[in-house]
């Protein structure tokens, strides 16, 4: 299989409708964010230096084989993937670990232009089988968390993550965080807290436009105080 590699940008938003046409058969309702939130977030890549967001598709020929998005954070030195989906009829040769590869080059190269050696970690959030609602989602879960496991991410335990409210009608949905390190110095816990602080700042409140109110609560229910 023959991947090119492109990325959607605000100036560039070829291929978004059937992307969004694959992200919507992919996640529970839950975990899916409306469809303007991609492109506020690339907005935010253009207006946030040296921050930045990626929204990376992979085709073989006309057809779509997988997308993934994330966040650079420059004030942790870390990436933030938010989703990262292979098309269920082409999935085979490692398409998924490909596609993460090259997400977390793109967030590499990030890290080196805001001044640092390399990336120091990579976060995300993967759904429990909690919220699943079908045999197959649950199914799906398993699979995407062995995934991120084979691929060197670690559930982090230290704290009951939660990921804010997407939408109005849902509250805050208890995730699993997994981070991979790719610093030689294991991250302690204020490190984590940190990081988490930073991706409610920049991504959910900044991007999603959720509340504020409705953000430090959940930062409270994890234990994390308050620095806005």
């Amino acid at each position: 299989m023959t991947v090119e590699w492109v990325e959607i940008t605000k100036d560039n938003l070829f291929n978004l409708e059937m992307v969004m046409e694959l992200y919507d058969l992919a996640f529970p309702i839950e975990i899916r964010e409306p469809h303007s939130v991609f492109l506020k977030s690339l907005q935010y890549a253009k207006t946030r230096s040296p921050n930045n967001y990626h929204f990376l598709i992979g085709l073989e020929g006309d057809q779509l084989v997988s997308f993934a998005t994330g966040h650079y954070f420059a004030e942790v030195n870390s990436g933030f993937i938010v989703y990262i989906v292979t098309n269920p009829l082409v999935r085979s040769n490692g398409l998924g670990s490909k596609t993460l590869v090259k997400l977390e080059d793109l967030l590499i190269k990030d890290a080196i232009t805001a001044g640092n050696s390399s990336l120091k970690s990579i976060l995300l959030e993967t759904e429990t089988q909690d919220i699943v609602h079908t045999e197959e989602e649950k199914e799906d879960c398993i699979k995407r968390n062995r995934f991120f496991a084979r691929n060197y991410y670690k559930k982090y335990e230290e704290i009951i993550y939660r990921q804010p409210p997407l939408h109005d009608e849902v509250g805050d949905i208890p995730l699993n965080l997994f981070i991979k390190n790719l610093d030689s110095i294991k991250q302690s816990k204020e490190d984590v807290k940190k990081a988490i602080r930073t991706i409610y700042k920049e991504k959910y409140f900044l991007v999603n436009g959720i509340d504020k109110k409705v953000l430090i609560n959940c930062l409270e229910k994890m234990g994390i105080e308050d620095t806005y």
